[in-house]
C-alpha cells in the first residue's frame, strides 16, 4: 500500500493561483512524485473566513459524540495542512494563521504561507507567528516536498523501501568482507607454501 493522501487546504482569493497549484499538487503524484509519495487531495477556498467556517466544521465533527456524521463527510472536512496566501481582503494570511493557531487543538494544523513578495519581515512575522514554512509564488515542484513534510503525513512505501535499502546494504557489506577474509585465507595459504618450499615443488612438477 501507498502512503496516507495529504489533505490540502488551499486559500487563494485568485482563482487563477488555486488552480495552478492545484495541478502543480496533481502533477507531482502523478509525474515525478510516485512510489512512496503521498498524493495530494486538495479543498480549495477563497477566503480565509471560508477556510475558518470549513476548519470549524471538521473541529464540530470530530468532537461531535452524539450523531457523528457519514464517513465521507468527514474525509472531506480533514485536513493535514493549509497553504495559504498572503496577501488577501478582510482576512490576511497572516490573520487565518493567528486564527488557526488560536483553536487550541493539541494537533495543530501546519501553516504554510506563501506570497509573491519576498520581504524578510513578512517572513520572519509568520514563522514567528507559527508558520511551518513559507513559499515564494509561483510554486515549483521542489516545494512540493516541503509541503509533504509539513504536513507530517508519513510515506509508507518510502519508509519500507528505506528499510529494504538498508538492509542490502547491510547484507552487501558482510558478503565483502566474507570475500576478502576468503581471499586473505587464500594469499596466508599461498605464502605459507611458498616460505615452505612446496609451492617451487608443485609448479616444477
Amino acid at each position: 500500500m501507498g502512503a496516507e493522501a495529504v489533505r490540502v487546504l488551499v486559500v487563494d482569493d485568485s482563482p487563477v493561483d488555486r488552480r495552478v497549484v492545484e495541478l502543480l499538487l496533481r502533477a507531482a503524484h502523478c509525474g515525478g512524485g510516485g512510489g512512496g509519495a503521498a498524493p495530494f487531495h486538495v479543498t480549495a477556498v477563497d477566503s480565509g473566513k471560508k477556510a475558518m467556517e470549513l476548519l470549524g466544521q471538521r473541529r464540530s465533527n470530530r468532537l461531535s459524540t452524539s450523531s457523528p456524521p457519514a464517513s465521507a463527510d468527514v474525509s472531506e472536512q480533514a485536513i493535514d495542512i493549509v497553504l495559504t496566501d498572503y496577501c488577501m481582503p478582510e482576512m490576511t494570511g497572516y490573520d487565518l494563521l493567528k486564527a488557526i493557531k488560536a483553536l487550541g487543538s493539541p494537533n495543530p494544523i501546519p501553516v504554510v504561507v506563501m506570497s509573491s513578495e519576498n520581504e524578510p519581515q513578512r517572513i520572519s512575522r509568520c514563522l514567528t507567528a507559527g508558520a511551518e514554512d513559507f513559499i515564494l509564488k509561483p510554486l515549483k515542484i521542489n516545494d512540493v516536498q516541503r509541503l509533504r513534510k509539513c504536513s507530517g503525513v508519513k510515506p509508507k512505501t518510502a519508509v519500507m523501501n528505506s528499510s529494504s535499502f538498508e538492509v542490502s546494504h547491510y547484507f552487501q557489506f558482510i558478503f565483502k568482507f566474507i570475500l576478502l577474509t576468503y581471499a586473505l585465507m587464500c594469499l596466508s595459504q599461498l605464502f605459507h607454501r611458498w616460505s615452505n618450499g612446496s609451492f617451487l615443488s608443485l609448479w616444477c612438477a
